[in-house]
């Protein structure tokens, strides 16, 4: 990466300013902008999170928004109430209360002598929701939002539920959360109220879990922030970013059929960051690209950038199946917009046959999908998040506990671009069940790499809000859409569509094993093939502002393992999220953050399914001054029967050896869905 230090505006920074609502709250801000923007007022970009910008996100922090207030803009960087240094409790996600919350701050931004009243918001994850929902609330000071790795569908597209199952990270999320927003607020910008500020967060932590649980269908709490209830709310133009290695894919053709504003979208081959040093390899200038984007949108520059094709894509290479990737080779195309012409994306129609996968066959014999609960350990991360091993490795122990149908290899490859489609008739041996899809690249050799995947809870298998239990043994219409992909199978490589019943620690197991049988007749896969040209890299390598000064006292080293009990067959995967021990040397704040996820799950018992999570944080300052150390242990375990969920958390703070905060919850939850 170009670390850039020449700028065209010379840029002054505001550590820690203080944004007064309504209510009494005071949200602490950290600001970049140009020395004399107060003399000519300079437009805004918003970033408004709950990830604390003292340490939480102050590294990437430190490379993107002096570089934007270098090129002219005010930057505006908000912890949301109950976070970092701002007052107040967070009780959950995307509340109406975090809403209107941001409407003030907008609000309060558009009326500083250094803002010419016209704003962006930006943001990815967290970021990227709230920049969609805010503005689908249409403040008039907000002309333009980039959202990277976002949704627009909070309950088919999130962290939660996937296809209507449980997603793991559901869990894994909640117990981060549980950890995260146990952070102490730094005592070298609030003072000695620092005690009572983290002692009242402690002590009213919500259990998300709990509250998540609770909603087990697309219900009226994941309506309530999902953009896709109205798209006509949103009038701001529209800059749609994801990665291939990310889960936050497939709200991107949604929303740029549906979407009424100008919009654009691009997808690399990155996983859950910010493509200017995001990986696998292409990273691009990112910052470059979204200046084009601010320059037109908030300058009314003529950038160009409103002149060229509406979607930009890469097409990965093939590659053998690995846990990590620094790069992946591919293509860029682009389409002039979504869906696509016939001429950019043009779909093909392939039978799971006797003979395999083919055009045209035919499937003579009802089939077995008779799945261990086991089946998925390779699936790797929903959302590689740490740069650990999170990425799918070979596939063909999964394949072997499925039904699988391969083509003949393919002389020229082929190029995919969109969303396999798979529609099929099959039954369930219970009142419940589970269908996985997943598509594969078959080498000469036999490794198995997975392209992408889809997942169906058949108790929701036609309407996310309507719970319709399966009958045993009736057939059921399923209509799939698997996750959006941009792939190039390598000449001679083989497809493979694989089923199976069960994909674990994905998501979690269903009431009971529930073997399906897939009906004979034509079960089709939709392929959609790119026909787009290629072209050359569209994009400037990628540039940032100067990294921040940090000293690595113990370097994070997250690791998957997979482990079987050979006597009783149940796999445990073990994931553990080290993010390492840190010091930021300009204000001496140091930071260790730990986690260790174990899922386990039986061949045959779906009751001995569980889930045990402990995360450990730890901040502390040295020396004289601001002298402090806390620290504070997290747990989290879900188990279950067929009826009810059993939850259990407990967190433990400490300042130094002096216990602080001791909770402990139990909850007992009844299954509805799932």
């Amino acid at each position: 990466m170009n670390i850039k230090q020449d700028f065209p505006h010379r840029v002054r920074e505001l550590e820690n300013v203080q944004i007064p609502l309504s209510d009494g709250t005071l949200l602490a801000v950290r600001i970049w902008l140009p020395v004399n923007a107060e003399a000519q007022p300079v437009p805004a970009i918003l970033e408004y999170l709950p990830y604390r910008k003292r340490d939480g996100t102050a590294i990437r922090d430190a490379l993107t928004h002096p570089y934007f207030a270098g090129h002219g803009y005010a930057c505006i960087r908000v912890d949301m109430r109950g976070n970092g240094e701002s007052d107040g409790l967070m009780e959950d996600e995307y509340t109406p209360q975090e809403q209107a919350d941001a409407l003030e701050v907008i609000d309060w931004i558009a009326n500083q002598p250094w803002c010419t009243g016209h704003l962006g918001m930006m943001g990815i994850s967290w970021g990227g929701f709230n920049s969609l929902q805010v503005a689908a609330l249409r403040p008039e000071p907000l002309k333009a939002i980039i959202t990277l790795c976002s949704t627009d569908d909070r309950y088919a597209d999130d962290i939660h539920y996937k296809g209507g199952n449980m997603l793991l990270e559901n869990l894994g999320w909640a117990a981060t959360m549980l950890s995260f927003s146990a952070a102490v607020p730094d005592p070298a910008l609030v003072g000695e109220k620092w005690r009572d500020m983290w002692k009242l967060r402690l002590d009213n932590m919500p259990l998300l879990a709990e509250t998540w649980l609770d909603h087990q269908y697309r219900d009226a709490y994941w309506q309530h922030g999902s953009i896709c209830e109205n798209y006509a709310d949103i009038e701001a133009a529209v800059y749609m970013i994801s990665g291939w290695a990310d889960s936050y894919i497939n709200s991107i053709p949604r929303m740029m059929k549906e979407l009424q504003s100008p919009k654009k979208a691009l997808i690399g081959p990155w996983m859950h960051k910010y493509p200017h040093y995001a990986t696998p390899d292409p990273a691009i200038g990112f910052l470059q690209e979204a200046l084009r984007w601010w320059d037109y949108w908030l300058k009314g520059i003529e950038t160009g950038i409103m002149d060229e094709p509406a979607c930009t894509f890469y097409l990965q290479d093939g590659l053998p199946p690995a846990p990590k990737y620094a790069e992946r080779p591919g293509k860029w195309v682009q389409t002039h917009g979504w869906p696509a012409s016939h001429a950019e994306v043009e779909p093909i129609s392939l039978t799971l046959g006797d003979q395999g996968l083919s055009v045209g066959a035919y499937l003579s014999q009802d089939k077995l999908i008779a799945s261990p609960l086991t089946t998925g350990a390779l699936q790797g991360e929903y959302i590689p998040l740490w740069f650990g091993a999170d990425f799918p490795t070979d596939q063909r122990r999964d394949d072997g506990l499925s039904q699988v149908f391969d083509s003949e290899p393919y002389a020229d490859g082929l190029d995919i671009l969109g969303q396999p489609t798979l529609k099929a008739t099959l039954s369930s041996h219970e009142d419940c069940g589970q269908l996985h899809v997943r598509l594969c690249d078959i080498a000469p050799g036999g490794e198995s790499a997975l392209i992408t995947y889809g997942t169906l809870n058949l108790n929701l298998r036609d309407d996310p809000a309507v719970i319709t239990p399966p009958t045993p043994g009736e057939p059921m219409d399923i209509h799939l859409a698997l996750d959006l992909v941009g792939y190039r199978l390598p000449r001679g490589h083989r497809l493979r569509v694989a089923l199976s019943s069960a994909s674990f620690p994905l998501v979690w197991s269903p009431r009971k094993r529930a073997d399906l049988t897939l009906k004979s007749g034509t079960p089709t896969i939709e392929l959609p093939l790119a026909k787009a040209a290629y072209i050359p890299m569209p994009f400037k390598p990628p540039e940032s502002a100067t990294p921040c000064p940090v000293e690595t006292i113990r370097k994070g080293q997250p690791k998957r393992t997979i482990s079987e009990d050979v006597g009783s067959g149940e796999v445990s995967v073990i994931v553990e999220d080290d993010m390492g021990d840190i010091q930021f040397l300009d204000h001496g704040l140091r930071v260790e953050q730990y986690a260790k996820e174990v899922y386990s799950s039986h061949p045959v018992d779906a009751t001995r399914t569980r889930a045990d999570i402990e995360w450990t944080y730890r901040a502390s300052r040295a020396g004289e001054k601001d002298h402090f150390a806390v620290s504070v242990f997290s747990r989290y375990h879900l188990h279950c029967d067929e009826t009810t969920f059993y939850l259990k958390a407990e967190q433990h703070a400490y300042e130094g050896d002096t216990l602080v905060s001791d909770k402990s919850w139990e909850r007992e939850i009844p299954r509805t869905a799932i």
